[in-house]
This record gives structure tokens, sequence and C-alpha cells, in this order.
């Protein structure tokens, strides 16, 4: 199966609502790798690598949490760099 990677940035209620450890948990799960975290607008940042069928699973768990609310999303493909783990920073 082909890895690819992404980059993506979450608007709407996206902080202080669990965003980035339902993210963690979810990618650990579904064996994606790379990383998140909360930006100073509000907006929460993430990169994910792994199969595409695996990234979007991701974006569909996040997006079940209980108070999170995405109002919009920038993605754009970017290149692989083989990450080990996925992490919060």
């Amino acid at each position: 199966m082909t890895k690819i990677r992404k980059h993506f940035i979450f608007y709407g209620t996206v902080q202080g609502v669990g965003f980035r450890y339902r993210a963690y948990h979810s990618a650990i799960i579904l064996g994606v790798t790379g990383w998140v975290k909360n930006l100073w607008d509000g907006s929460v940042e993430m990169e994910a690598e792994g199969t595409e069928e695996a990234i979007d699973s991701l974006i569909l768990s996040i997006e079940k949490g209980s108070y999170i609310r995405i109002e919009n999303l920038s993605v754009k493909d970017i290149p692989v760099v083989g990450d080990r783990s996925f992490e919060v920073r």
C-alpha cells in the first residue's frame, strides 16, 4: 500500500475540546504517523502520513468527537518523510 502525507489546518471549535488527543489515539489505532498542534489563532495544524484510507478514517474519527466542530479545513499533499510515530506538539 502506498503511503501519502497530508498537511491539514482545522478551523472551528477545535481547541479545548480534546481534538489533539483524539487525533493522537485515533492515529495510533489506524497506524498513521505525524503530529498535531494548536496554533495561536485557535486553529489546529496536523500532518498525517499513512495510506489514503487510514488518513480518511483518521479525519472521520476526529469529527466524531463530542465537542469538536470542524467548520473549515485546509488540506494539501506534501512529501512523505517516514515518521515512526504520531505526536502531540
